[in-house]
């Protein structure tokens, strides 16, 4: 949903206002409200951050996260899910990570609401292309499918037993098909 706004705000402006939840997103001048997650989706963001968390995050390969805001090439965006390798993910003097995350990510990974535009969701991939992002996939429930966004090539639409690629640094076997298991108790 687009908040209207008389004048377009700055992005500088923009990061100074507090958050709040669902999320806003700043795109050329404006801002947008990220519809509230419901149950696959957030089902669906839980066990893909999991899945990658597992398999990277003791190892120190990548870390995904949930909901992180990434403001990079003039645009502060929240993707659903994105993951960073290691040797990219900011951390302070602590060794903590840092909150801000000005860098776009390796992999962004978008779940589409039933209220959300499909084209507002693909600008955010393709924006995340344009700054070096490897890969980017539009997860749409409804359609148990899965547009997968690659650097200059069109994208691929995948469904059923296909397997989904993933970065080079990560070892995930995933099918489009276990992907919407997860949506089944006790998968």
């Amino acid at each position: 949903m687009k908040i209207t706004l008389h004048e377009p705000i700055t992005l500088e402006n923009f990061l100074k206002l507090p958050e709040n939840k669902p999320a806003n997103e700043y795109v050329d001048g404006h801002i947008y409200q990220k519809p509230m997650p419901q149950g696959k989706h957030s089902r669906l963001q839980l066990k893909l951050c999991e899945a990658v968390n597992r398999m990277a995050e003791e190892r120190q390969i990548a870390l995904a996260f949930p909901e992180l805001r990434c403001t990079f090439g003039g645009r502060s965006i929240v993707p659903d899910v994105t993951v960073f390798s290691w040797e990219r993910i900011p951390f302070d003097a602590e060794g903590e990570v840092e909150n801000a995350f000005e860098i776009a990510p390796n992999w962004t990974m978008e779940i589409l609401s039933p209220t959300q535009r499909a084209t507002k969701v693909i600008s955010n991939i393709l924006h995340c292309l344009n700054y070096g992002t490897q890969l980017g996939w539009f997860i749409d429930p409804d359609e148990r499918s899965v547009l997968v966004f690659l650097p200059d090539q069109q994208p691929l639409e995948l469904s059923g037993e296909d397997r989904l690629p993933v970065p080079e640094f990560l070892e995930l076997d995933l099918t489009v098909a276990q992907v919407f298991g997860w949506l089944k108790a006790g998968k």
